[in-house]
């Protein structure tokens, strides 16, 4: 079986189980690569294995006329044409869940960090004023999480791990989801069910957890900020696309919000000029930027493996895939 991986080859070798070069004929590409390029040295191969952020096209589906699987080595697979794949009985997978406990833990790490304005602290300690900032953030007040009600834009994998860490912490939690959850997993992860409206109006910190869709693209708008408490803060650990960079900006100068937790910002790669670093100098410490880091975790990593592999195997065998994304 031939397998094209269009991913960072010294990264997916590192976690890839042994044996496997052996055991498949594997090309890798890197995410700039062309349909040209794979074509020419791939067009007969069985799979495609993506980068999470990597684009599987239409052109480059229908010219590969042995494909059998297209498999995200993440859980998105928004830049994978779906579409195409179904029109030729092509499944595509996704690594659904694995990353839910890395990222759950990153969206504990922007929050502590925004209510202990660790940024801030930070340069002042190098800066030699760590008696002035302390003293200023004494009379200012530094809420514990504890004392947070955290409101969670959706709930599925990730937001149900995030909820368990905030349970743990003393948080009261809510959550918004498209569709209402059941009473006993209400009980389980010891949430709260709101309208949107509501959740952002009563929440301290705002934690994105939907999956991009046409939907879900710039849901963080004017209006959503409007709705938020001005001492509250934004996380977004999910996808940057669901954020509009102005509005935000905006909201953040304007002291609509009172700062914001970003591991992911649109576009990718991260221009150097991004409209979200030019802040006001007073404002740059309260938003505090990650690189898309919250789910690249060594357990998150290994776990995407395992499955990757284990559905290459199902599809020489016939077995059930897990976590198709494009088929009923």
């Amino acid at each position: 079986m031939k397998i094209v991986i269009k991913a960072d080859k010294a990264r997916f070798e590192k976690y890839m189980p042994a044996g496997k070069t052996d055991e498949y004929d594997i090309s890798f590409f890197n995410l700039e690569a062309s349909n040209e390029e794979i074509l020419e040295k791939s067009a007969d191969a069985d799979v495609i294995v993506v980068d999470a952020i990597g684009v599987v096209d239409a052109e480059l589906i229908n010219a590969m006329p042995n494909l059998k699987l297209i498999h995200s080595e993440g859980v998105g697979f928004d830049k994978i044409d779906t579409k195409a794949a179904v029109a030729r009985n092509i499944p595509v997978c996704n690594n659904k869940g694995i990353n839910a406990a890395s990222v759950a833990e990153h969206v504990i790490l922007l929050s502590l960090a925004l209510l202990r304005n660790s940024v801030a602290a930070h340069l002042e300690e190098l800066n030699g004023k760590q008696i002035e900032l302390k003293q200023s953030m004494m009379i200012e007040g530094i809420k514990e999480l504890g004392d947070c009600t955290v409101g969670l834009v959706g709930f599925g994998d990730i937001a149900k791990e995030t909820a368990i860490r905030l349970n743990a912490f003393g948080c009261k939690v809510f959550y918004w989801n498209r569709n209402k959850r059941s009473d006993d997993i209400e009980k389980k992860y010891n949430v709260i069910y709101k309208e949107l409206d509501e959740l952002l109006a009563v929440s301290d910190i705002v934690s994105i957890h939907v999956p991009v869709t046409k939907e879900t693209k710039g849901m963080v708008n004017e209006q959503f900020l409007d709705k938020m408490k001005e001492s509250a803060y934004l996380v977004n650990t999910a996808r940057g696309e669901m954020v509009d960079n102005e509005a935000l900006k905006d909201a953040l100068i304007k002291g609509k919000i009172a700062g914001a937790g970003l591991d992911t910002i649109a576009p990718e790669p991260t221009p150097k000029d991004h409209i979200l670093f030019n802040l006001p100098k007073d404002l740059k410490a309260r938003v505090i930027f990650s690189p898309h880091i919250a789910g690249i975790s060594t357990g998150t990593f290994k776990r995407s493996q395992e499955r990757i592999w284990k559905n290459i195997k199902n599809i020489e065998t016939g077995v059930k895939l897990e976590n198709v994304v494009n088929m009923a």
